[in-house]
């Protein structure tokens, strides 16, 4: 499966973050959270969460590489800055054809392959 390195690593600081709490004793508001959503999550959604990280990642990466501002993605791509920003950070799931629209301008593509579970 692609992982975004970054993603993990938020995730291993998250985890130490936690570690040193418990420690030290004190209660962390959603101190149990990555203990709720191994147990709240199938296998399944996480994977899904995982590749829906990885492929945003790798777009504002390609976006930055191209040095391309949001704002400029949208006059190339059609696709409203905002909408952009709120795909970036995680906050909507972009439908396929808004993401075949942002990929032209930044010279991508997707492809299906397989992965690893």
């Amino acid at each position: 499966m692609i992982k975004d390195r970054g993603y993990e690593q938020e995730i291993d600081k998250a985890k130490d973050s936690l570690s040193d709490f418990q420690e030290r004793g004190i209660d962390a508001i959603g101190g149990n959270a990555l203990e709720f959503m191994d147990g709240f999550l199938t296998p399944d959604e996480i994977a899904e969460s995982d590749l829906r990280a990885a492929l945003i990642s790798e777009l504002i990466k390609a976006r930055k590489e191209k040095g391309i501002s949001q704002k400029k993605l949208e006059e190339l791509s059609g696709v409203k800055q905002p909408v952009i920003a709120r795909m970036e950070k995680g906050i909507t799931s972009p439908q396929i054809d808004t993401i075949l629209k942002i990929l032209i301008p930044l010279g991508k593509t997707l492809a299906i392959v397989p992965f690893e579970k």
